[in-house]
């Protein structure tokens, strides 16, 4: 008996061939959308992290009657660091609901000090950016200044993305900005107005290191990488919770030292303003504006289309 059914048509190996490729094809030209929209839920993220870190700061302002210090250090008579060195960022901890860890640090005694060894090493998700692969901590070590060679480890800390503003200069003392050792700046200080005044900015850890602890005294930022991102420059330890404008580049320009600015979203870097609110500055952004927005009391006058 001849049977009705016919047998099923099999695919030939040419149009299995051709229907990879379409799915290949399609999946090139989906990819950079799904990786876009990733990127822009990412940078929303650090939007809103970036956001709480103000809202902590005006919280500590209205407690203290002025912004926390850039970070807290004795020096010496040339005017060194001598510690302890603990950060704006810890000081700001109770305003993060983060009271446990805040509790847990001696801040008399020096951040490297054993006694600190765990609080300095609380990974804290609001001070990290989705977008960056920054470690969960990394060394501070003290290197030779001349050429950047390690001398000697000194304690590990957490890492974080977010250092504030120095102002325009290297991170130390008397700066322009917003944040420096021992500041006490008030908002009746910011001159420029709070809207026009950068207090904190992104690292991707890709240029440099940072952390929320704040100035391991001695150590010495350093370059750890071979990505051609950052200048092969040495830096002084308080870069490690400040970062400056100048040195010619703008903010999330490739050739930044380590204490600069810079970030994984493409073409700038998110800051948050001395007034709560957060803006994208582009790497191509007028240089003369980028360093009006630095400094807290210079008078100058940046329209909005200048970034």
């Amino acid at each position: 008996m001849t049977s009705n059914r016919t047998r099923p048509r099999a695919f030939t190996l040419i149009e299995l061939l051709v229907v990879i490729a379409l799915i290949a094809a399609l999946v090139a030209l989906l990819l950079p959308a799904v990786q876009a929209a990733r990127e822009a839920a990412r940078r929303a993220q650090c939007v809103n992290n970036m956001k709480q870190v103000g809202l902590a700061l005006f919280n500590y302002e209205a407690a203290a009657s002025a912004f926390p210090p850039g970070y807290i250090s004795y020096f010496d008579a040339q005017g060194n660091d001598t510690g302890p060195g603990w950060g704006w960022a810890s000081m700001t901890l109770p305003h993060m609901e983060r009271a446990p860890e805040f509790a847990s640090i001696n801040f008399s005694l020096a951040i490297e000090s054993p006694v600190n060894l765990t609080s300095r090493l609380v990974l804290i998700g609001s001070f990290l950016c989705p977008s960056d692969t920054a470690p969960p901590n990394f060394t501070a070590i003290n290197r030779d200044f001349a050429t950047g060679a390690p001398v000697q480890d000194i304690c590990v800390v957490a890492s974080s993305n977010y250092p504030a503003m120095y102002g325009v200069g290297e991170p130390g003392p008397a700066g322009n900005g917003m944040f420096f050792r021992d500041s006490l700046i008030r908002v009746r200080d910011v001159v420029d107005g709070t809207s026009q005044t950068l207090a904190v900015g992104e690292r991707s850890h890709r240029l440099g290191e940072a952390t929320w602890v704040g100035s391991v005294t001695g150590a010495i930022l350093y370059p750890t990488d071979n990505d051609a991102v950052g200048r092969y420059v040495t830096e002084t330890a308080p870069g490690m919770i400040l970062g400056h404008a100048g040195e010619g580049v703008g903010p999330g320009d490739p050739r930044g030292d380590v204490n600069q600015f810079f970030s994984r979203h493409p073409g700038g870097v998110n800051f948050l303003f001395a007034d709560g609110h957060v803006a994208f500055l582009k790497t191509s952004m007028n240089y003369n504006a980028y360093l009006a927005l630095a400094s807290r009391a210079g008078g100058e006058v940046v329209s909005a289309d200048s970034y």
